[in-house]
């Protein structure tokens, strides 16, 4: 077992090397991780994936752009794929894991954010059902009735794609009046999830997952209560 300043040395060289999109180090030290028993979960979750949330703040700030994004996720995506399977072999189960459709909605293309939000859910070991970006209303109905999954996720950069939200809602409670809704994106504030009739939003990709446990958590106890 590696000491407690070892492990956060590890940590530091597993975010650093996602930052720097730099592979070979993601790999190299996703398996020191492994060798010196470090928690393959919490390599994942404080190291790769906060890494990951940097790059996302990094991008936000026109630090970085689309192309170091990409060399950043597929560095992510290296490191996963050695601890994956450890975490599976430990038998770790993650807090309260879910299933979630994510999608940004229709005329909007923007799917940055949806992408990051994709990747910490799927670090956390959600099942993850990505629509993409563009999608129309009628298509999150679908997905939803199809997965039955717990948390649907919408995503709006411009205020002009926000507007359809308030009708995708709508629809999904009709639906499913069980389903969870998160909003995500730069327009989303606590005001706007409360006029629109969801459940919650992602301030960033670090909390959405955070988020997405509270609202389960939320509908358990509002199913035993009754």
């Amino acid at each position: 077992m590696a000491s407690e300043e070892r492990t956060q040395e590890i940590l530091k060289e597993l975010r650093d090397a996602v930052v720097n999109y730099d592979e070979d180090k993601v790999v190299e030290w996703s398996n020191i991780a492994i060798d010196e028993g470090v928690d393959p979960f919490v390599a994942t979750i404080d190291g790769l994936a906060d890494g990951m949330i940097e790059v996302g703040d990094l991008y936000n700030k026109k630090e970085y752009f689309v192309p170091e994004l990409l060399m950043c996720s597929d560095a992510l995506y290296a490191g996963l794929d050695i601890l994956k399977p450890a975490i599976e072999a430990s038998g770790r189960k993650p807090e309260a894991k879910g299933s979630i459709v994510l999608g940004v909605v229709e005329g909007d293309v923007h799917d940055i954010g949806k992408n990051l939000i994709k990747m910490m859910f799927e670090v956390a070991g959600w099942t993850v059902y990505d629509l993409g970006k563009d999608v129309p209303l009628e298509k999150f109905l679908e997905e939803q009735l199809r997965t039955d999954c717990d948390i649907v996720g919408l995503s709006a950069l411009m205020t002009t794609s926000m507007v359809s939200m308030p009708e995708i809602i709508k629809k999904l409670k009709e639906k499913n009046p069980n389903v969870r809704i998160m909003l995500g994106g730069a327009p989303i504030t606590p005001e706007v999830v409360e006029k629109y009739g969801a459940d919650g939003f992602a301030q960033s990709a670090g909390t959405a997952v955070d988020e997405a446990i509270r609202l389960i958590k939320m509908l358990k106890e509002e199913e035993m209560g009754k």
